[in-house]
């Protein structure tokens, strides 16, 4: 925590404490002038004695007695007005503990209270929010393993039928290798996912060659590069980085995967690298179909897909696990799209991790 931050706190806790001082002597004075006044009407009427050596004990016996009945009065009326604040953010914190997420307290009451009740209400919209994405994630995950099972089901089921002929038997078993892989490599990244945002920093760090771990790369996805008749268009300077080498090599696979399932077949595929001051910068632009804004807003979104005719092509868990690695890696990810004009992800790593 800095000093100025230090400073507020104690100048808040300060003022605090001043005005409940003033709160006090404010009460004091008003039940000591009130008793006064009443002792001073009862004197005259004639029903208290006048004030002399021999009465004075039993008047400043009733006077003690009169302040505090009317300070304590005061103090309930006074309480109830400065403290139905808190009253109010004691039962919302109730409610919250019941489930209820979406309560809000009203911010009025003292500075002190203010503050509360807006950080309050800051936290429970957290906690919506969290909520909300819990709740996301289970119907999203349900409905994407669902769908390779069913599709796995539906195949095995035509196997059991004597009449198919034997290249039949042959594409139902290769769809169905293809759907539990899809599943294996969506368990994976679900795992992976779950245990990097559980992380806060990458420890495993060692140096490396960041052009040769593209390279290869490339050549683990040249069976679907040649199957689309697709051209890369290679620029890599020789960059040498401090990272976890494991980690960033899914963000390359991840990206190029990417790039090759949008383009289109016989298109062109771009990968640069350059070192600029201590960063290295990757490019990797294919010439797909693109993004509108809506669409750039949310791509980094867990089991986002904008493209619905393509939702057996992957899980929508790619790009947040781009995303998560780069932020524990002190690195970030911009992309470029229109749509029709293809796509330029561009990822920025620290030279020196």
């Amino acid at each position: 925590m800095t000093d100025k931050k230090m400073y507020k706190i104690k100048k808040n806790r300060l003022t605090t404490l001043l005005f409940l001082v003033l709160f006090v002597f404010i009460i004091l004075l008003v039940s000591i002038l009130v008793s006064d006044g009443i002792a001073y009407l009862l004197i005259n009427a004639g029903i208290l004695p006048p004030l002399s050596e021999k009465w004075f004990p039993t008047i400043l016996l009733f006077l003690l007695l009169v302040s505090l009945f009317i300070g304590t009065v005061l103090a309930i009326i006074a309480g109830n007005h400065f403290l139905h604040p808190l009253h109010d953010l004691v039962a919302a914190t109730k409610e919250v503990a019941e489930g209820n997420f979406n309560i809000k307290v009203p911010v009025s009451g003292s500075s002190e209270m203010n503050r509360l009740a807006i950080s309050f209400n800051e936290m429970t919209t957290e906690l919506a929010g969290i909520e909300k994405l819990h709740s996301d994630f289970i119907r999203n995950i349900s409905h994407e393993f669902k769908t390779p099972i069913v599709s796995i089901r539906g195949f095995a089921r035509r196997l059991k039928k004597k009449t198919l002929t034997e290249q039949q038997q042959e594409e139902y078993l290769d769809i169905i290798i293809s759907e539990t892989e899809r599943l294996m490599n969506m368990s994976n990244n679900i795992m992976l996912l779950s245990n990097l945002e559980n992380t806060e920093n990458l420890l495993e760090k060692a140096d490396y060659f960041l052009d040769e771990q593209i390279r290869t790369a490339i050549l683990l996805l040249e069976p679907q590069l040649e199957k689309k008749c697709l051209n890369l268009k290679i620029s890599l300077e020789p960059v040498k980085i401090t990272a976890n080498e494991e980690m960033i090599n899914h963000v390359w696979i991840n990206l190029l995967s990417n790039a090759v399932k949008f383009s289109p077949e016989g298109s062109n595929i771009g990968v640069t690298l350059r070192s600029n001051d201590n960063y290295a910068e990757v490019s990797i632009s294919d010439k797909g179909v693109g993004m509108d804004a809506e669409v750039k807003k949310h791509i980094f979104d867990k089991f986002y897909q904008a493209d619905d005719s393509r939702v057996t092509e992957g899980s929508g868990l790619g790009l947040s696990l781009v995303k998560r690695i780069l932020q524990l890696c002190n690195g970030k990810i911009t992309v470029e799209s229109a749509p029709d004009n293809g796509s330029c992800f561009t990822v920025s790593l620290p030279i020196n991790g």
